[in-house]
């Protein structure tokens, strides 16, 4: 039995959005792939995901065209990891924005601290999730570093298409 309706035929966009979008590993897969971790490894790990649950998120990601797959060497066998397509990279706004929400609205677990959204073409901290509130510009995810302290990285996004070969082992969950 399903956990809830299928509204992918919907006339409201909002339920269609939310067929797609609605489970919140969706999301945190995105942040990770747009921060260049798109080997399975990489992403099991940095968000203490099973293989199984992240097997077939990815699975549905891929068939939503959220996410494609990328070939990549791994010694002398060809592997496979995921980039996110300009469906994916579109979410940065709203990833952003919840960013920047959580910031305002939810508590700061001991040991936390402030998660800063850097704009990189004009070097300042944005405050909106679409575009920068210092300059204006459209913020576009090759283009933007998040700040995070508690981890000690100022992770620097990757545009669609793009899976970076810099991470094989992510850090802790954010």
């Amino acid at each position: 039995m399903p956990l809830r309706s299928d509204w992918s035929d919907a006339l409201c966009p909002i339920r269609r959005s939310l067929d797609v979008l609605g489970d919140p590993w969706v999301l945190l897969i995105i942040r990770d792939v747009l921060h260049g971790r798109g080997r399975f490894d990489a992403l099991r790990e940095s968000l203490g995901i099973s293989d199984a649950v992240l097997s077939r998120r990815l699975r549905a990601m891929v068939e939503a065209d959220l996410l494609v797959r990328v070939d990549y060497p791994d010694g002398s066998r060809t592997r496979q990891g995921y980039a996110a397509t300009e469906a994916a990279a579109e979410l940065l706004p709203v990833l952003q924005q919840l960013a920047v929400w959580g910031e305002r609205h939810t508590a700061m677990p001991a040991g936390g601290a402030h998660m800063a959204l850097i704009h990189d073409t004009c070097g300042n901290e944005t405050t909106q999730g679409g575009s920068c509130s210092a300059c204006g510009e459209v913020l576009l995810p090759e283009r933007m570093i998040w700040v995070k302290p508690w981890k000690k990285a100022r992770d620097r996004l990757v545009p669609a298409g793009v899976l970076t070969m810099g991470e094989t082992s992510a850090a802790p969950p954010d």
